[in-house]
């Protein structure tokens, strides 16, 4: 088939089937009915003598010539939309953007006030929703306009663009007159946890992993679904917490939780900036962008670039 009989948005359409592997949803992010992208699927379907996606569970595969052909699409694509965004203009002062982010709960205490400050100096218009998707989803909601941006440590995610932001390590969060402390004259080892009771967080599978990796998930005496009454939990009973050192700091202010660090087979963690490559030359996410690493990009992930 001869390219100049091919609908361009039907290239689209085939691109936004093929990443959300759903037609209703494709349909829902393009902006078209679901008669409406049936129809154009059947078009292309008839034009490439390819039936493109099989039925599966949950929405669809596609078929080997699919798979051939969404490479090519995918850079066509691409390069046509850096190509028209080159000539777009962004003003923050006037926008009145929607943001979209996937951050946990610990990385909405983390990222959100600085954030939000810095929107207020120089785009008060902007709003900013935040949600948590499961790991496997969120390139998918990237590529497909759902989420403009994903911030944590992430490192299923890898069909992305991404940046480092910064480096993390886990430690053990105690109450401020914990027995551990007095004995604890350096790194903790697994003999001394496991003589410690736990809190665990659902939301945060990366310290309920740690804990599982040592053997200590018989240690486990509440589990959370999330971050919010940790402080409060660890500062009036004996419970210990992993959590990362960044956040553990906040909790240790007053003085009535203390940090100690543990040996852990694997410590540290890197946080990254995630984007689709489909929208990186939008000029509204360009700027997004550039503010997030300006704000939140540590110096030794800037000199490692």
């Amino acid at each position: 088939m001869h390219i100049e009989n091919l609908d361009l948005n039907l290239l689209r359409l085939f691109d936004a089937v093929y990443r959300l592997r759903n037609v209703s949803r494709a349909a829902e992010a393009l902006n078209l009915s679901q008669p409406a992208a049936s129809q154009g699927l059947t078009r292309l379907r008839l034009r490439l003598k390819d039936p493109l996606f099989m039925r599966a569970a949950g929405g669809v595969r596609p078929t080997p010539r699919a798979q051939r052909l969404a490479t090519a699409v995918q850079s066509a694509l691409g390069a046509l939309e850096q190509a028209l965004g080159e000539f777009e203009q962004f003003d923050p002062a006037a926008s009145r953007m929607a943001l979209r982010l996937h951050l946990s709960d610990i990385g909405e205490a983390r990222f959100l006030p600085p954030l939000m400050a810095a929107l207020g100096r120089e785009a008060p218009g902007i709003t900013v929703g935040s949600v948590w998707l499961p790991h496997e989803e969120i390139a998918a909601a990237l590529d497909g306009g759902q989420l403009d941006f994903a911030i944590g440590f992430l490192p299923t995610v890898l069909e992305t663009r991404q940046v480092a932001l910064l480096r993390d390590r886990y430690v053990v969060l105690v109450n401020g007159q914990h027995p551990l402390l007095a004995q604890a004259a350096g790194p903790v080892d697994a003999r001394a946890l496991q003589a410690l009771e736990f809190v665990a967080v659902r939301s945060h599978g990366e310290t309920l992993r740690i804990l599982q990796q040592l053997g200590l998930q018989e240690r486990v005496r509440l589990t959370c679904s999330n971050f919010l009454a940790l402080s409060a939990i660890v500062r009036s009973t004996a419970l210990a917490v992993v959590l990362p050192r960044d956040v553990a700091l906040d909790f240790t202010l007053d003085g009535s939780c203390a940090l100690v660090e543990p040996v852990l087979p694997q410590p540290d963690f890197t946080v990254s900036l995630h984007w689709s490559r489909r929208f990186e030359a939008d000029a509204a996410q360009r700027w997004v962008r550039e503010l997030l690493m300006r704000l939140f990009r540590q110096e030794e992930q800037r000199a490692a670039s």
